[in-house]
């Protein structure tokens, strides 16, 4: 479910390109409720993956990508705030799905599990109808114009200028996004892993199923708390100008947490681990999102979640499988969080590097544009007309402050 919830990035980017957000988020909400109900009525294994994991997981990507597109239009002030209240849910439902699964499963069964779950999850068409666009109200003219102006343009454009409408492939020549891109590769190899196998080596420490189960309940909780407060700092003045580094600095915090787990030996340092784990954890997710739309705006972000997410979907499959596998090979659980540890803490400071670099070239460019400026605009004050009238200046006044500001995009 989640490899396909990944790789339905660029299909959902492509669609809320073509007709927003509220219709794509609606039709997510039918096929996750369509996945759960035709998996009451399976009977293999390989049903269950067809149903809750291939369409399930694609109803799944077309509620995440249009959901934080639409806050990217919604919000700019406040933006790392309102994304991080808005990832709060995810945790929030976390902490209470397992206990709600076992009572569902004991009352009503597995079906009934699966028919009630399909129900809730219907309720992602009531939240996507609420999703309003904020455009301007077009007339039957104005449609007519564009319809026939783009008629026109598309005889012109070829196939590629096409495509890239709807995904902007343009966005592999951005240096932002591809140090973004590439730093995320390198931890979700060692991301997911740690929360997987907590149990198990909470188990295999000689702790009892539900006090080990528990320790999924302490991050959750934490966790929860965690994305809304990161959001919250995100959005001050003193971190926001600088947020790739905060970004930066909340991943060498989760990987030295999973460095240091081997050193957790009673079941009270597991609780302390779990608790710095789901700070961490609860930071990257906050921040995951606004990073990115920092870098790339608004207007880009809809293709950039698309093409990321199609990306990570490798290292989200492999990661889990090749930590197991290094368990089975060593007999023991530390050997894998050093290694995951290990491996988001090498991404977070090849991020660090890479957005040093980023930052002084983004200064450098901005004097480059500003000595171009004083070259071509050598007009001093005292060229200017004397008879220019106040109301001149205040529209101008007035414009200058109605412009959004711009985001940080920067190209090869």
């Amino acid at each position: 479910m989640l490899a396909v919830m990944y790789a339905g990035g660029p299909i959902s980017s492509v669609l809320v390109n073509k007709y927003g957000s509220r219709p794509v988020v609606m039709v997510g909400g039918l096929l996750c409720c369509a996945g759960m109900v035709a998996a009451s009525f399976g009977t293999s294994v390989i049903e269950l993956y067809l149903t809750v994991g291939v369409l399930g997981g694609l109803g799944l990507a077309f509620n995440l990508q249009p959901a934080l597109t639409i806050i990217g239009k919604y919000f700019y002030k406040k933006r790392p705030m309102a994304i991080g209240l808005a990832m709060a849910g995810s945790p929030v439902f976390l902490s209470t799905l397992a206990p709600f699964n076992q009572f569902l499963f004991n009352t009503f069964g597995w079906k009934g599990s699966f028919l009630i779950l399909g129900g809730i999850l219907l309720n992602a068409c009531v939240a996507g109808s609420l999703m309003r666009s904020l455009g301007p109200k077009q007339t039957a003219e104005s449609k007519n114009k564009i319809g026939m102006g783009s008629h026109d343009s598309d005889v012109k454009k070829s196939i590629w200028e096409k495509i890239n409408n709807y995904l902007d492939f343009s966005l592999f020549k951005h240096r932002g996004f591809l140090i973004y891109l590439s730093g995320n590769v390198i931890m979700f190899l060692g991301f997911f892993a740690p929360i997987i196998f907590l149990a198990p080596y909470a188990k295999d420490k000689g702790i009892d199923e539900y006090s080990a189960a528990f320790l999924l309940s302490v991050v959750a909780f934490v966790d929860m708390f965690a994305r809304p407060s990161v959001g919250l700092i995100a959005n001050s003045k003193l971190v926001r100008p600088r947020i790739q580094y905060y970004f930066c600095f909340a991943i060498m915090f989760t990987g030295v947490c999973h460095l240091l787990c081997p050193l957790a030996e009673d079941y009270t340092s597991l609780v302390v681990y779990a608790v710095f784990f789901g700070l961490g954890f609860g930071g990257v997710s906050a921040l995951l999102f606004e990073t990115l739309m920092d870098l790339v705006g608004a207007q880009r972000f809809s293709s950039a979640v698309g093409l990321v997410t199609v990306v990570e979907c490798c290292p989200v499959l492999l990661g889990p499988p090749l930590a197991g596998k290094l368990v089975d090979e060593t007999g023991e659980y530390k050997y894998m969080y050093i290694s995951c540890g290990a491996i988001v803490f090498i991404s977070s400071v090849w991020l660090l590097i890479g957005n040093i670099i980023n930052y002084r070239l983004l200064a450098k460019d901005e004097k480059l544009e500003k000595a171009r400026k004083k070259i071509y605009n050598p007009e001093s004050k005292e060229s200017e007309p004397l008879n220019k009238s106040k109301q001149q200046d205040v529209d101008v006044k007035n414009m200058r402050t109605g412009s959004n500001p711009s985001e940080r995009e920067t190209n090869i």
